[in-house]
Protein backbone atom coordinates (compact mmCIF):
# COMPACT_ATOMS: atom_id res chain seq x y z
CA UNK A 1 0.00 0.00 0.00
CA UNK A 2 1.37 3.32 -0.80
CA UNK A 3 1.67 6.39 1.09
CA UNK A 4 -1.75 8.28 -0.75
CA UNK A 5 -2.96 4.79 -0.32
CA UNK A 6 -2.97 4.03 2.95
CA UNK A 7 -3.61 8.22 3.63
CA UNK A 8 -7.14 7.64 1.91
CA UNK A 9 -7.97 4.49 4.10
CA UNK A 10 -7.22 6.38 7.26
CA UNK A 11 -9.48 9.04 5.89
CA UNK A 12 -12.84 6.79 4.80
CA UNK A 13 -12.15 5.04 8.14
CA UNK A 14 -12.15 7.69 9.95
CA UNK A 15 -15.49 8.97 7.88
CA UNK A 16 -16.71 5.57 8.67
CA UNK A 17 -16.35 6.10 12.32
CA UNK A 18 -18.02 9.81 12.29
CA UNK A 19 -20.56 8.21 10.49
CA UNK A 20 -21.04 5.05 12.92
CA UNK A 21 -21.16 8.39 15.83
CA UNK A 22 -23.58 10.52 14.40
CA UNK A 23 -26.25 8.20 13.77
CA UNK A 24 -27.00 8.99 17.76
CA UNK A 25 -28.57 6.50 19.59
CA UNK A 26 -29.86 4.49 16.48
CA UNK A 27 -27.29 1.84 15.48
CA UNK A 28 -25.98 2.27 11.66
CA UNK A 29 -26.45 -0.17 8.93
CA UNK A 30 -24.04 -1.64 6.53
CA UNK A 31 -25.88 -0.09 3.84
CA UNK A 32 -26.51 3.10 5.54
CA UNK A 33 -23.14 3.71 6.07
CA UNK A 34 -21.97 3.01 2.79
CA UNK A 35 -24.45 5.52 1.24
CA UNK A 36 -23.07 8.16 4.28
CA UNK A 37 -19.36 7.65 3.46
CA UNK A 38 -19.53 7.11 -0.40
CA UNK A 39 -17.99 3.35 -0.55
CA UNK A 40 -19.18 0.09 -1.62
CA UNK A 41 -20.52 -2.30 0.91
CA UNK A 42 -17.37 -4.29 0.47
CA UNK A 43 -15.59 -2.05 1.72
CA UNK A 44 -17.73 -0.74 4.71
CA UNK A 45 -16.91 -4.70 5.92
CA UNK A 46 -13.36 -3.86 4.96
CA UNK A 47 -12.92 -0.62 7.21
CA UNK A 48 -14.25 -2.46 10.23
CA UNK A 49 -12.72 -4.87 10.72
CA UNK A 50 -9.38 -2.74 12.59
CA UNK A 51 -11.87 -0.60 13.99
CA UNK A 52 -13.55 -3.86 15.55
CA UNK A 53 -10.36 -5.01 16.45
CA UNK A 54 -10.08 -1.60 18.61
CA UNK A 55 -13.14 -1.67 20.20
CA UNK A 56 -13.96 1.67 18.79
CA UNK A 57 -16.82 -0.12 17.07
CA UNK A 58 -19.16 -2.88 17.71
CA UNK A 59 -20.90 -4.65 15.28
CA UNK A 60 -24.04 -6.97 15.69
CA UNK A 61 -25.42 -8.49 12.09
CA UNK A 62 -25.51 -5.64 9.75
CA UNK A 63 -25.61 -2.67 12.60
CA UNK A 64 -23.23 -0.72 14.08
CA UNK A 65 -22.43 0.82 17.24
CA UNK A 66 -19.56 2.69 18.63
CA UNK A 67 -17.44 0.52 20.63
CA UNK A 68 -16.35 0.72 24.46
CA UNK A 69 -12.68 1.25 23.31
CA UNK A 70 -13.88 5.01 22.46
CA UNK A 71 -14.48 5.51 26.73
CA UNK A 72 -10.79 4.72 26.86
CA UNK A 73 -9.91 7.52 24.63
CA UNK A 74 -12.63 9.97 25.97
CA UNK A 75 -11.24 9.28 29.16
CA UNK A 76 -7.78 10.45 28.36
CA UNK A 77 -9.25 13.37 26.03
CA UNK A 78 -11.93 15.09 28.52
CA UNK A 79 -9.37 15.67 31.39
CA UNK A 80 -7.19 17.82 28.73
CA UNK A 81 -10.21 19.88 27.75
CA UNK A 82 -11.32 20.25 31.49
CA UNK A 83 -7.73 21.82 32.00
CA UNK A 84 -7.86 24.21 29.02
CA UNK A 85 -11.28 25.18 29.96
CA UNK A 86 -10.49 25.88 33.37
CA UNK A 87 -8.94 29.48 33.22
CA UNK A 88 -11.64 30.01 30.93
CA UNK A 89 -14.59 29.10 33.00
CA UNK A 90 -12.92 30.87 35.94
CA UNK A 91 -12.89 34.37 34.02
CA UNK A 92 -16.60 33.77 33.28
CA UNK A 93 -17.79 32.68 36.27
CA UNK A 94 -15.73 35.87 38.65
CA UNK A 95 -17.47 38.06 35.66
CA UNK A 96 -20.96 37.79 35.74
CA UNK A 97 -21.14 36.17 39.11
CA UNK A 98 -22.67 32.94 38.20
CA UNK A 99 -21.85 28.93 37.77
CA UNK A 100 -19.64 28.75 34.03
CA UNK A 101 -19.49 25.37 32.77
CA UNK A 102 -18.41 23.68 29.75
CA UNK A 103 -20.33 20.71 27.87
CA UNK A 104 -19.92 18.66 25.21
CA UNK A 105 -22.47 16.70 23.03
CA UNK A 106 -22.81 12.80 23.49
CA UNK A 107 -25.05 11.53 21.22
CA UNK A 108 -28.66 13.20 21.63
CA UNK A 109 -27.22 14.64 25.27
CA UNK A 110 -25.32 17.59 26.91
CA UNK A 111 -22.54 16.09 29.30
CA UNK A 112 -20.86 18.95 31.70
CA UNK A 113 -17.23 18.35 31.63
CA UNK A 114 -16.10 21.66 33.45
CA UNK A 115 -17.19 23.71 35.98
CA UNK A 116 -16.50 26.53 37.90
CA UNK A 117 -18.35 28.60 40.66
CA UNK A 118 -18.04 32.24 40.99
CA UNK A 119 -15.64 32.73 44.67
CA UNK A 120 -17.93 35.97 45.58
CA UNK A 121 -21.43 35.43 45.28
CA UNK A 122 -24.19 34.79 48.29
CA UNK A 123 -25.41 31.79 46.53
CA UNK A 124 -25.00 30.47 43.43
CA UNK A 125 -25.89 26.98 41.12
CA UNK A 126 -24.28 23.91 42.14
CA UNK A 127 -23.96 22.54 38.78
CA UNK A 128 -22.22 18.84 39.11
CA UNK A 129 -19.42 17.51 36.37
CA UNK A 130 -20.56 14.25 34.90
CA UNK A 131 -24.46 15.81 34.79
CA UNK A 132 -26.51 14.60 31.78
CA UNK A 133 -29.46 16.07 29.59
CA UNK A 134 -31.08 15.82 26.33
CA UNK A 135 -29.67 18.57 23.58
CA UNK A 136 -33.40 19.89 23.42
CA UNK A 137 -33.39 20.96 27.22
CA UNK A 138 -31.38 23.69 28.73
CA UNK A 139 -29.25 26.48 27.23
CA UNK A 140 -26.24 24.24 27.13
CA UNK A 141 -27.83 21.85 24.99
CA UNK A 142 -29.41 23.99 22.71
CA UNK A 143 -26.20 26.39 21.72
CA UNK A 144 -24.82 22.98 20.48
CA UNK A 145 -27.60 22.81 17.89
CA UNK A 146 -27.28 26.78 16.53
CA UNK A 147 -26.01 26.66 12.90
CA UNK A 148 -22.91 28.31 12.05
CA UNK A 149 -23.98 32.88 11.06
CA UNK A 150 -27.20 32.29 13.10
CA UNK A 151 -27.75 33.59 16.78
CA UNK A 152 -24.20 33.75 18.58
CA UNK A 153 -25.92 32.07 22.19
CA UNK A 154 -29.23 30.54 23.57
CA UNK A 155 -30.90 31.32 27.26
CA UNK A 156 -32.99 29.07 29.19
CA UNK A 157 -35.44 29.53 32.18
CA UNK A 158 -36.39 27.04 34.81
CA UNK A 159 -36.17 23.67 31.64
CA UNK A 160 -33.70 21.68 34.08
CA UNK A 161 -34.19 23.41 37.56
CA UNK A 162 -36.93 25.32 38.42
CA UNK A 163 -36.17 28.98 38.63
CA UNK A 164 -32.77 28.57 37.29
CA UNK A 165 -31.76 31.09 34.07
CA UNK A 166 -28.71 29.63 31.53
CA UNK A 167 -27.25 31.60 28.79
CA UNK A 168 -24.77 29.18 26.27
CA UNK A 169 -22.64 29.80 23.30
CA UNK A 170 -21.23 26.86 21.13
CA UNK A 171 -17.60 26.52 21.11
CA UNK A 172 -16.89 26.26 17.46
CA UNK A 173 -14.15 25.68 14.61
CA UNK A 174 -12.56 22.77 16.83
CA UNK A 175 -12.88 19.53 14.45
CA UNK A 176 -14.27 16.78 16.30
CA UNK A 177 -15.83 18.90 19.34
CA UNK A 178 -19.37 19.78 19.58
CA UNK A 179 -19.62 21.81 22.42
CA UNK A 180 -20.65 24.79 24.34
CA UNK A 181 -20.14 27.38 27.25
CA UNK A 182 -22.37 28.70 29.54
CA UNK A 183 -23.51 29.99 32.90
CA UNK A 184 -26.39 29.23 34.99
CA UNK A 185 -27.75 31.43 37.65
CA UNK A 186 -30.85 31.59 40.53
CA UNK A 187 -30.84 35.25 39.51
CA UNK A 188 -32.47 36.30 35.99
CA UNK A 189 -29.59 37.13 33.42
CA UNK A 190 -29.67 39.97 31.20
CA UNK A 191 -28.72 38.10 28.03
CA UNK A 192 -28.00 41.53 26.30
CA UNK A 193 -25.24 41.83 28.57
CA UNK A 194 -24.36 38.04 29.65
CA UNK A 195 -24.63 36.62 25.80
CA UNK A 196 -22.06 38.55 24.09
CA UNK A 197 -19.51 38.06 27.65
CA UNK A 198 -20.28 34.06 26.79
CA UNK A 199 -19.26 34.09 23.26
CA UNK A 200 -16.23 35.54 23.94
CA UNK A 201 -15.52 32.97 26.65
CA UNK A 202 -16.56 30.10 24.16
CA UNK A 203 -14.50 31.57 21.28
CA UNK A 204 -11.46 32.14 23.58
CA UNK A 205 -11.45 28.27 24.36
CA UNK A 206 -11.55 27.40 20.45
CA UNK A 207 -8.70 29.26 19.87
CA UNK A 208 -7.00 27.61 23.08
CA UNK A 209 -8.25 24.24 21.68
CA UNK A 210 -6.98 25.07 18.32
CA UNK A 211 -3.63 26.38 19.16
CA UNK A 212 -2.84 23.39 21.15
CA UNK A 213 -3.94 21.00 18.64
CA UNK A 214 -1.46 18.82 16.91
Amino acid sequence: MTGREGSLTLDRGLALLQAVADAGGDAATISELAVTIGASRAAVYRLLVPLSERGLVWRDGTKVRLGVGLLRLAGQVLPQLRDAAGPVLRELAEKIGATAHLSVAQGTQALAVAVVEPSWTSFHVAYRVGSRHQLTAGAAGKAMTLRPGGDGWVTSAGELQAGASGVAAPVRGVPGLRASVGVVSMEPLKAAEVGPQVVAAATRLADILKTDAP
